[in-house]
């Protein structure tokens, strides 16, 4: 498990999440992970900085960045991909932007 792997997630609203997770800490049987919803059932945000659109597998995602969330490692469902070549740098300015306000 690495920093900003995209894993399948048991829910029908949530059907991703993001690990943001350092990748020094994978050994807690906890982790940090972001929900990812579908584009098509976000509300358009006006911060779109805080919540920016992610493309998996040819989908446009909204990075849920205020519903960030701990949850188990054993909860996190099938790899889906890792995004930290395309998408490292809106991830980590929406986790700046939610815990820093810039």
């Amino acid at each position: 498990m690495a920093r900003f792997d995209v894993y399948i997630y048991s829910s029908k609203s949530v059907p991703l999440v993001l690990d943001v997770q350092a990748d020094l800490l994978s050994e807690l049987a906890t982790c940090v992970v972001i929900p990812l919803v579908p584009e098509s059932s976000a509300q358009k945000e006006v911060a779109s900085r805080l919540k920016p659109v992610i493309r998996i597998q040819d989908k446009n995602y909204i990075l849920m960045t205020t519903d960030i969330a701990a949850v188990t490692r054993k909860s996190l469902g099938v790899f889906v991909v890792n995004i930290e070549k395309t998408h490292r740098q809106d991830i980590v300015e929406a986790l700046d932007f939610l815990l820093q306000g810039f």
